[in-house]
């Protein structure tokens, strides 16, 4: 079975008001687009209440770019069909026959939203009865060796096998802008964590052998960021930290500091920094051990 389209869901942006939720929704849905687009992927997007859907003929590699867009918790390729019982089973036998035998046993999941003359159980029911007599399979709820999922929504439905991870949090540029201070590479990790939460990044980098990494990593995670690299030997580092961040209009500075067992002078430095910086300083890392920084670093691609 060849899979159409990608099925999208998010999950903070769900509990907001009204509005507030729609600017989100059209937020993410923007930067989906242009992480698309940037790798040159045709595709067209449709926006539902609690879904967006992307149709492309590039799946597998749309579903890498899509477990790199903040606000995105999980995504699943499936087919569309209609909602009505006979297109749902039709669809179901077709995609289920090459994975299911007599000795394969199977669950059927089942959402809906909207309105129909039947109930998720009776999809559930209904269609579990026709994979047992198409493919001589079991039903096991508890531990199947293969789960077909199905969303009914309105008049269409819409049939997947698995659900891919997304990393979550809120929409890039949903929130306020932040100065990030890179000063060693576990610092690009600080900034990822307050990325996650919606924010953008202005990056002020001091580590020029790092700067390879910082600039793969914003590809990477589709930050459209701008880079500033300056040399505090040759020029005051807080002057032009302050005057960046008042030019720029930032909210805040992160920073990559941490207190573990490697770590010198931190509380120190900290503490010279919010005497001579203007604006609230963050610093997400710490109270991170120093191998869990390496593990979360190692996982996004940033190297240790």
């Amino acid at each position: 079975m060849e899979y159409e389209l990608i099925s999208v869901r998010y999950g903070e942006i769900a509990l907001k008001g009204k509005t507030t939720r729609r600017h989100f929704e059209n937020r993410l849905v923007s930067n989906i687009k242009n992480a698309l687009n940037s790798e040159q992927i045709t595709h067209r997007i449709k926006k539902e209440w609690g879904r967006i859907y992307v149709y492309t003929n590039q799946i597998n590699k749309s579903m890498d770019v899509l477990q790199r867009i903040f606000g995105i918790v999980s995504m699943s390729s499936a087919v569309q069909t209609q909602s009505n019982m006979d297109s749902m089973s039709n669809l179901a036998v077709s995609i289920s026959k090459d994975a299911l035998t007599e000795e394969k046993t199977f669950a059927i999941r089942v959402t809906r939203a909207g309105n129909h003359k039947y109930t998720s159980q009776d999809v559930a029911v209904e269609l579990g009865n026709d994979l047992v007599k198409a493919t001589k399979a079991s039903v096991d709820l508890t531990k199947p060796d293969f789960k077909l999922f199905i969303e009914v929504r309105d008049e269409s439905a819409y049939i997947f096998t698995e659900k891919i991870r997304g990393t979550g949090g809120l929409p890039l540029g949903t929130q306020g802008k932040l100065l990030a201070l890179i000063d060693d590479l576990d610092s690009i990790l600080a900034a990822w964590y307050l990325m996650r939460r919606g924010c953008t990044i202005i990056f002020v980098n001091i580590n020029k052998s790092g700067t390879d990494a910082l600039n793969s990593f914003i590809t990477n995670w589709y930050a459209e960021s701008d880079v500033t690299v300056i040399d505090p030997k040759q020029s005051p580092l807080y002057e032009n930290l302050n005057k960046i961040a008042s030019e720029r209009k930032c909210d805040a500075v992160v920073t990559g500091h941490t207190i573990c067992e490697d770590s010198q002078n931190e509380l120190s430095d900290i503490k010279l920094m919010k005497k001579h910086i203007n604006l609230p300083i963050l610093h997400p890392l710490i109270a991170m051990e120093k191998e869990d920084i390496n593990k979360k670093c190692r996982e996004l691609g940033i190297p240790t």
